[in-house]
């Protein structure tokens, strides 16, 4: 099986050789590595040069147009999916997600469409986390389960796991998204195709070094979102990305 990890970044230099170490110092057969990053201008992208040069399970995509999380997830999910992936593996730069808990998404997977890497499950953890994120945390999670029906106790989760015919399903090639948006466009559109979607406890960590990208605006346009995801007009026919490989 080919497994992917896909992570979007952004001026995480003083991050990603320590997460992707973590990742490749994993025994995993099959496994990829694909860093999507919005030419950050910390030097983040030279790291993972430099790496992908001595190891070839790591691969960078390198975007200096239309920048923006969304943008970055939306084609780190087509060139997954361009290369093969049986199963796409997406967590965060920053060290707020653990390697170790990677083999538990690919035990999942294999009974479910997509999983959730969930903090607020019997087993889940937040470590080193101030008080107002995780009531933000539970806010976002009560705001989408009244509005969207998104009835998952960690629905603003960046770490999850996406099979290749979930992921063909979803469509990625129309999603809207520019920015974080992406995570709840994502897990809407598994939902209301029916897939099935299992959640599974992990260890979130505050990140390692550098600040956080969430701010109060980024916040409220969530919210806003949510609202306009809800009424908005269905996506175009999920198999579309399928029609057109065949």
């Amino acid at each position: 099986m080919r497994v992917v990890v896909l992570i979007p970044t952004y001026n995480e230099v003083l991050n990603i050789r320590e997460v992707l170490e973590g990742i490749l110092a994993r025994d995993i057969e099959g496994l990829e590595i694909l860093v999507v990053d919005d030419d950050s201008p910390d030097g983040t992208a030279a790291v993972v040069e430099e790496m992908a040069a001595s190891d070839a399970r790591v691969r960078l995509l390198l975007r200096r147009h239309e920048r923006g999380r969304g943008r970055a997830g939306r084609e780190g999910f087509l060139a997954a999916l361009e290369a093969g992936a049986d199963l796409v593996i997406e967590m965060d730069g920053d060290g707020s997600h653990r390697p170790e808990d990677i083999e538990k998404f690919i035990a999942s997977a294999a009974e479910a469409d997509v999983v959730l890497g969930s903090r607020f499950v019997p087993g889940g953890e937040v470590l080193d986390r101030g008080f107002h994120r995780d009531l933000l945390s539970n806010l976002a999670k009560w705001y989408v389960s009244l509005v969207l029906g998104l009835d998952y106790s960690d629905p603003t989760t960046g770490f999850r796991a996406f099979t290749r015919s979930a992921l063909e399903r979803i469509d990625p090639k129309s999603l809207l998204a520019r920015d974080p948006f992406i995570v709840t466009e994502v897990l809407y559109r598994a939902h209301r195709g029916g897939l099935r979607v299992r959640e599974i406890p992990i260890v979130f960590c505050n990140r390692r070094h550098g600040v956080s990208k969430l701010k109060l605006s980024v916040l409220l346009k969530y919210f806003y979102r949510v609202v306009r995801l809800r009424f908005a007009a269905p996506p175009p026919d999920p198999g579309a990305f399928t029609k057109e490989k065949e």
